[in-house]
């Protein structure tokens, strides 16, 4: 068995750690490569890397880093839904405010676009390679029903469609990369902490079954599969 090398950004949060953890008990990987703002902690297979999603010189640096093992596996696990001291999600077009908008961007659709354009080129071409953001079924525009969390959706829905567009040109020179997005549902975290009370009983899972779920979803994944947005479950979610 040839042993794998993977990589997660966001691996201080909890599904990020729950991937880094679950990644360096399987016995086909070699090395796990665990990016956060902080260092965290490891084992003897995880190789901790500092990084700031919104400085690219950071990004680049963690990319030549991992140059002369590339990895086969890159997960970004960021992400935010509101930030500390804000009002959350907007409600209505009323609350729209230009500056958190672009802070919600900048997080959610710009930083794992400059991660992808740093670590895309390092999959590998004569094999599979995988390269999977955490996205969300609200950045559906199919499925949108209920409208309102505009700042969040549009940020999704950004990436969902950058995932796509990094697909495309991929697949030029890399014939067996798949890039995708990934819906993790609603899991235990500090992200979804302010919204739990909604949610229906049953349907909050914990960062280790998420994480569980998500490379589930992953291992199955074929290369025509490539640009599209897959739920935990597996079940493919419309643009």
């Amino acid at each position: 068995m040839t042993k794998k090398t993977a990589c997660v950004f966001g691996a201080s949060g909890g599904i990020g750690a729950a991937l880094v953890a679950q990644l360096a008990a399987r016995d086909d990987i070699a090395i796990v490569h665990a990016g956060a703002r902080r260092q965290v902690d490891g084992g003897a297979k995880v190789r901790p890397f500092r990084f700031d999603l919104l400085d690219e010189a950071s990004i680049q640096d963690a990319a030549q880093g991992m140059a002369d093992n590339p990895p086969d596996l890159v997960i970004v696990a960021t992400g935010v839904l509101a930030f500390e001291g804000g009002a959350g999600p907007e409600k209505s077009l009323k609350a729209i405010d230009p500056a958190a908008m672009a802070q919600m961007l900048a997080v959610n659709t710009i930083g794992p676009a400059v991660i992808a354009k740093h670590m895309l080129p390092l999959l590998p071409r004569d094999h599979r390679g995988v390269f999977a953001a955490l996205s969300a079924r609200v950045g559906s525009i199919g499925d949108n029903r209920l409208g309102g969390w505009h700042s969040y959706r549009a940020s999704k829905a950004a990436l969902n469609m950058l995932l796509r567009n990094f697909a495309i040109e991929l697949r030029r020179t890399h014939k067996e990369a798949i890039v995708v997005g990934l819906h993790p549902g609603t899991v235990d975290t500090a992200l979804s902490h302010p919204f739990q009370r909604n949610v229906p009983e049953g349907q909050l899972t914990t960062p280790q079954q998420a994480a569980t779920n998500l490379l589930s979803v992953i291992d199955g994944l074929t290369a025509a599969q490539s640009g599209d947005v897959f739920a935990w479950d597996g079940e493919p979610i419309p643009f």
